[in-house]
């Protein structure tokens, strides 16, 4: 795991600048860092040593002859068939590492290299004598890949504050404001600031000097594609098989390696693949949370732990952890709307000092159907249009309640949105500002966007068109929140303290598999993830099958009544800085609800904070460089 910087096509870049951008990903690669020019382009790279710690793995990586440059950030997993396919044409290898794979593979494949290598990526290739720039990303979006064009030429890095350093301007983009209120995240390929771009996952750019860059979608998920025609038992064993090769193609690394461990059903299965397979104790992590029992998941992580024999570390968040707020802010390079990066900070830090490589069960809701928000978005389908519109109308006269996980809560969530059409309906289940513009100030409401959200998940939805409401909505979900929310908070909240996850959830065969079954695989009544569940019964302890889905996010609510409450009343006073787009009085009346236990605004209170914090850091620059 490391971070990329590079300038292809561009005036010269001061060294000065070079080593600037560099020390801001320092977090992403602390081992070594280096760069190398060839005409036309310079590399720089910071490495986290993982697979062949030699320094003949070190990039930039050159080719034999020179004129082929790279740099990666990531894992590839299918790296030693690749290696044997490339020996057989001929290619010969200096070092053990998958980094020198990808560079052999863009010499025999060119572009074609993004599509062969299967693993966790964002890359560049600069092929000098060609004059031509590759860029790439792995299909779930693990890996980030921030460019921006100027003056004829382009930069890229692993985190945009590598370009600011390098001096690219950080405006503001308004544009983006709307979606963000609205998801919680600002989705690829525009950003939060204006001439700075997200490549998307699975997709790859060309650039050759002096022509405008081609991008190439060369991966899209399997959830809209036919449901296979395959027997529930055999389904079973073919899983089974996926998830256990999953597993032991991330255990290979030369550093300690272990995992994290919520006590929840993916998580419980990848320890358990991991305990059969390295047959010694594997080193598992777990948080929990003080101030609300309902949301410490750390006795099913005990139970877990136990039943595989692990050596287990457990830590608790209090609300003291709020003092990462603005460090979680600058690592984001902005506002965003998961607080579940909180305890995820926490937990990496924490397992860094054991462990340099932590397996995940991330993505093993998305593939497998594992949030009721899923069966709610299929049954809205599936209930007639005017028995919705009857819901959302007696939705009008239930009170919320004062927790967001009550059924009460949940129900007027559903009720309120149910009869929309499915884009909206999704925009609206959102925890945060669904209709943004009841909060924008009415003479910037033109400028930011407003149906920007809106557009988005329709655009998603478009591709899924003709498949089965689950499916939309899976489809929907992998395209949208697992890439902008969920995967940004894994990489940005490990990357700050030199971790490496990696999500055997994820892996490509299991997803192109996974992504394909049949409604009824998924979900039985109520019970989510009902295939995984039945594949792997005889590895999960019954109570851990059996138990109810908690997720990974602090009691913020409580906490915002409590210890933080102070914290809150400061930055929403009279003098916030995000008043400047947001209406004072729409802002009061959300505090005032919350504290006063009418509703639970905990996840639009974080949302709110975070962008007071960042309009406050961007303050605090601009009078450090006038002065």
């Amino acid at each position: 795991m490391c971070g990329i910087f590079g300038s292809v096509f561009s005036p010269p870049i001061a060294e000065g600048a070079v080593r600037e951008a560099l020390a801001s990903i320092h977090h992403r690669g602390p081992d070594h860092a280096g760069t190398h020019t060839l005409p036309g382009a310079l590399f720089g790279f910071v490495r986290l040593s993982i697979l062949d710690l030699s320094a003949a793995a070190h990039q930039p990586m050159v080719s034999v002859d020179g004129q082929v440059m790279l740099v990666f950030n990531g894992e590839i997993y299918n790296h030693h068939a690749l290696r044997k396919e490339l020996e057989a044409q001929g290619h010969t290898f200096r070092t053990r590492s998958d980094t020198e794979v990808i560079l052999e593979g863009y010499r025999a494949w060119g572009e074609d290299v993004v599509r062969r290598i299967d693993g966790m990526f964002a890359l560049a290739v600069y092929d000098a004598p060609r004059r031509r720039l590759l860029l790439g990303r792995d299909r779930a979006g693990k890996k980030p890949l921030f460019y921006t064009q100027r003056d004829g030429g382009i930069r890229f890095a692993s985190e945009m504050k590598a370009l600011f350093a390098a001096g690219t301007p950080r405006e503001v983009r308004l544009g983006s404001i709307s979606t963000l209120l609205a998801l919680g995240f600002a989705p690829a390929p525009d950003t939060l600031y204006e001439g700075v771009y997200e490549l998307l996952p699975g997709h790859f750019c060309t650039l050759e000097e002096g022509s405008a860059p081609r991008f190439e979608r060369y991966y899209e998920s399997p959830f809209a594609k036919e449901p296979l025609a395959i027997r529930q038992e055999d389904a079973e064993v073919e899983l089974r098989n996926l998830v256990r090769d999953a597993v032991v193609r991330r255990l290979e690394a030369d550093v300690p390696l272990g995992a994290f461990l919520s006590g929840g059903i993916d998580s419980t299965i990848i320890v358990g693949l991991m305990a059969q397979h390295l047959g010694r104790k594997v080193k598992t992590f777990s948080i929990g949370f003080t101030g609300d029992d309902r949301y410490d998941e750390t006795a099913y992580a005990r139970m877990a732990a136990k039943a595989f024999y692990t050596e287990h570390t457990e830590f608790k968040v209090t609300p003291a952890s709020f003092d990462l707020v603005r460090k979680l802010v600058d690592l984001h390079d902005g506002p965003f709307g998961d607080f579940s990066a909180i305890p995820t900070s926490i937990v990496s830090e924490l397992t860094r000092a054991h462990v340099t490589v932590a397996l995940t069960g991330d993505g093993g809701d998305e593939v497998f159907c594992g949030y009721p928000r899923f069966l709610a978005g299929e049954a809205a389908e599936r209930i007639p249009r005017p028995v919705r519109a009857v819901g959302r109308l007696a939705s009008r006269y239930l009170p919320p309640g004062p927790s967001e996980r009550s059924l009460r809560a949940r129900a007027v969530r559903f009720l309120s949105r149910a009869s929309l059409p499915l884009a909206e309906r999704l925009v609206g289940w959102s925890p945060y500002f669904p209709d943004p513009g009841e909060l924008i100030r009415p003479e910037l409401r033109s400028r930011m966007n407003l149906g920007g959200p809106v557009t988005f998940t329709e655009e998603i939805l478009d591709r899924s068109f003709g498949a089965s409401p689950l499916s939309r909505v899976l489809h929907h979900n992998y395209a949208s929140y697992l890439p902008y929310d969920l995967l940004v908070k894994a990489d940005r909240s490990s990357m700050l303290h030199s971790l490496e996850l990696r999500s055997p959830f994820l892996d490509t065969a299991l997803v192109d598999f996974a992504g394909r079954f049949p409604d009824s695989f998924r979900r039985r009544g109520l019970s989510t993830k009902w295939i995984l569940k039945r594949a792997f019964r005889d590895l999960l302890p019954k109570e851990i099958v059996h138990r109810s889905k908690m997720g990974f996010t602090p009691p913020l609510g409580a906490w915002f009544r409590g210890d933080l409450r102070s914290y809150v009343e400061d930055h929403f006073a009279s003098g916030a800085r995000m008043h400047a787009w947001f209406e004072p009085a729409a802002t009061r009346a959300l505090i005032d609800a919350h504290m006063q236990g009418r509703a639970d605004h905990g996840a639009r209170i974080w949302l709110l904070l975070t962008i007071e914090v960042w309009l406050r850091a961007a303050a605090e620059r601009t009078v450090s460089a006038a002065a």
